[in-house]
């Protein structure tokens, strides 16, 4: 009589317990959707981008000094009031370039196409070279 009360006990108990199951394996699952990241450090950016420079060299075809450009080669080049003008490492100023000299610099493109000088060396810039050491016999 044992066997048969603990069988129909049993019996029920063991549907609630495979009903239930699932139930509570939902409820346990740790997949969480990720955490959302702080955000990051904002870099405060100025409206212009820094771009790299374009290096440039060649002779002075033309100069316009109430526009403030001049041309070498076929680029059209202007003069703002951050380039640096130097003749033989000596600031200089656009009106004493002369037609024909050689001239080296650099320069950023803008968005619009305008090409704005960074630097303009007349006469080229010259190289710094190590003075030389004599060497001993």
């Amino acid at each position: 009589m044992r066997n048969s009360v603990s069988g129909t006990i049993a019996l029920p108990l063991l549907a609630v317990a495979i009903v239930v199951m699932p139930l509570q394996l939902r409820a346990q699952t740790t997949n969480k959707p990720p955490a959302p990241k702080p955000p990051a450090v904002e870099r405060k950016e100025p409206s212009v981008k820094k771009a790299r420079s374009i290096p440039f060299y060649g002779n002075l075809k033309t100069v316009d000094k109430t526009a403030k450009t001049f041309s070498v080669d076929k680029r059209i080049l202007q003069i703002t009031s951050e380039t640096k003008i130097l003749r033989a490492e000596k600031p200089a100023t656009l009106e004493s370039a002369v037609l024909g000299e050689y001239v080296t610099g650099s320069y950023n493109k803008t968005d619009d196409g305008k090409l704005l000088a960074r630097s303009l060396y007349l006469g080229g810039r010259t190289k710094t070279t190590p003075p030389e050491t004599k060497k001993e016999k």
